[in-house]
């Protein structure tokens, strides 16, 4: 079934001269580009981009909790706050911060199950549990307690859509001008 996705290489991915490496680990897997574009996105977008609902909000918090309680550190201490939702508006607060503070590269990426084997190929979302051969596994090594040490997100590279309507959204918002326009029948 051919599906479109959005990918975005992020700041830490450009500044590291990863996105060529990036494009074609995704060709070479099968996988079309079908528009891509080289931009500085603003932070509006960005806010539109990262859920502002409170199921979001609570998995990205709830994420930070567990890594401090690993940790032994007191999350309340560090965040004022031990509430899920309110550390995941800080972190994505960071996250806005960090997408809008460089480059980044914007693609639409077509091909079977275009959805699910970029997020494969991708990789886990922190680094340090992705696998080896995944594009997060070979070419990043940071971790949450890493990121909430220094104060910001975890840099991970890429952002893939993790679902089909999540994706329809996200392309919509970063490339309008395909809006309407279908993937071709397998």
């Amino acid at each position: 079934m051919t599906q479109q996705t959005l990918v975005l290489l992020k700041p830490d991915a450009v500044e590291r001269k990863l996105s060529g490496r990036i494009i074609t680990t995704l060709e070479e897997a099968g996988l079309t580009i079908t528009a891509i574009k080289m931009l500085t996105a603003d932070k509006k977008t960005l806010a539109e981009h990262y859920p502002s609902d409170d199921k979001w909000l609570g998995i990205v918090g709830g994420k930070t909790l567990e890594d401090y309680e690993a940790s032994g550190k007191d999350v309340k201490a560090e965040f004022g706050t031990d509430n899920a939702v309110e550390v995941g508006k800080i972190i994505k607060g960071w996250l806005v911060d960090f997408m809008a503070s460089g480059p980044i590269v914007a693609m639409v990426v077509e091909g079977n199950e275009a959805v699910k084997n970029v997020r494969r190929l991708v990789g886990h979302t922190l680094p340090n549990k992705a696998e080896p051969g995944s594009i997060r596994g070979r070419f990043s090594c940071d971790s949450p307690s890493a990121a909430n040490e220094e104060k910001r997100p975890v840099t991970n590279l890429i952002h893939a859509s993790g679902e089909v309507d999540e994706a329809q959204f996200e392309i919509g918002l970063w490339f309008p001008e395909m809006v309407g326009k279908k993937a071709n029948a397998a």
